[in-house]
């Protein structure tokens, strides 16, 4: 396959497959029509040459062949051949080929669906994402995750789910699932759960895409949060990283690489959603990577403000997450004890003992304190449950700092 070719498969596939979702009504029957348009793509154009218009060449043969399957699978099934006809006879024009993605991303959070197979669903399906990187981000097996998707894609063939956005009476009610589904996928791509790199841009860019689609479509409070939270994370992300692709910790980053023209619209966005005063969970974190975005230096963030932001997203979403991330802001405000107490809190209710930042924060805390033994514990643990490259790397070099001042 030549770079020309894997390039249209990274940028082209999913829209590729949105659209053949549509046309075939049939996940798997669009899947499978993929597969096979780019195995004939990769023969025909390196001999021929790339079509000018590769994603409607694409639709176009994927179209053909799920016909050309279903006709032989009607020898076997005779009720195949009425849909191989009624799919050859629809009107379709390869000069109509729109993105779907944002339909798919619809039908995947469907009502019907359970929650957490709307979102598997759509990270699989739209984002490409594999099962043990969805499993990663849910904190389940990769074999939950394929059943999940098998059972979501067979309720909505059983259920005749339609392939269409909702209603604009019927969207606030599937705009939860959307926005929690985007936000998994933006935050896979800011750190991802495993492999070499700390971040995947194309998730990133695909979550802030869908963000802007969103926000046209809908501009609730709510959905431009999302969009302001994202590019407001998205703008540090150059400096997360060293030039070796170290990680970089947020109060260490050069504040020179963060880019300005991400923060300044994060921050015009934030300015909008909060001045309807009908702000939820998406807004108020997005004010808190403001806060952070605007502080020009680490010891100049306005750690008090940060804490109480905290303070009002806890009471609104009550969330073991979220109250680790207060004990890191209240550890920068009131010192590493105040940290340490309220990560014992929720240690001690049995809560987040399985999440690595957990116990990478613990360890961070008694290392300010000087609790060396408790420190290298905690880093230790933390490293027997990550599978992130540079951010393991990051913790054995705070764990193989400790032991050289043990006594």
């Amino acid at each position: 396959m030549t770079p020309e070719i894997e390039t249209i498969y990274r940028s082209e596939s999913r829209r590729v497959l949105a659209t053949l979702i549509r046309l075939l009504g049939d996940f798997d029957l669009a899947e499978e029509a993929l597969h096979e348009a780019f195995f004939v793509a990769v023969e025909r154009w390196q001999r021929d040459g790339v079509p000018s218009n590769p994603r409607a060449w694409l639709v176009s043969t994927g179209r053909f062949k799920a016909i050309d399957r279903l006709r032989r699978q009607a020898r076997f099934t005779p009720l195949l051949q009425g849909q191989a006809d009624a799919l050859e006879a629809a009107e379709w024009s390869e000069d109509d080929v729109e993105d779907d993605r944002l339909r798919l991303m619809f039908i995947c959070c469907h009502p019907a669906l359970a929650p957490d197979a709307q979102a598997a669903l759509t990270l699989r399906e739209i984002c490409a994402l594999t099962t043990e990187e969805i499993a990663r981000a849910f904190l389940a097996t990769p074999t939950t995750i394929a059943q999940r998707i098998v059972r979501a894609k067979a309720k909505i063939r059983e259920a005749g789910i339609p392939y269409q956005v909702p209603s604009r009476d019927e969207l606030p009610e599937r705009l939860d699932s959307v926005l929690r589904v985007v936000y998994l996928v933006f935050n896979e791509g800011y750190s991802a759960s495993m492999g070499a790199n700390l971040t995947r841009e194309d998730l990133t860019r695909e979550a802030i895409r869908l963000g802007r689609l969103l926000v046209e479509l809908l501009p609730e409070p709510e959905v431009i949060g999302l969009l302001a939270l994202m590019l407001l994370h998205e703008s540090r992300r150059a400096a997360r990283t060293s030039a070796d692709g170290e990680l970089v910790l947020l109060d260490e980053q050069d504040r020179g690489l963060w880019d300005a023209s991400l923060i300044a619209e994060g921050c015009a966005l934030v300015e909008q959603a909060l001045s309807t005063r009908r702000f939820g969970p998406y807004c108020l974190q997005a004010a808190i990577a403001a806060v952070h975005a605007e502080a020009s230096s680490a010891g100049e963030t306005d750690w008090p403000q940060i804490v109480g932001l905290y303070d009002v997203l806890l009471r609104a979403v009550p969330s073991p997450v979220i109250e680790l991330n207060r004990a890191v802001a209240l550890a920068m405000r009131d010192g590493p004890w105040a940290g340490l107490q309220a990560v014992e809190a929720i240690f001690a209710r049995g809560e987040l003992l399985d999440y690595h930042w957990a116990h990478s924060a613990r360890g961070e805390f008694c290392r300010q304190l000087g609790r060396t033994e408790q420190a290298c514990a905690s880093y230790e643990k933390a490293l027997s449950l990550i599978q992130q490259t540079p951010e393991k790397r990051f913790l054995e070099r705070r764990l193989a700092e400790l032991k050289t001042i043990r006594p």
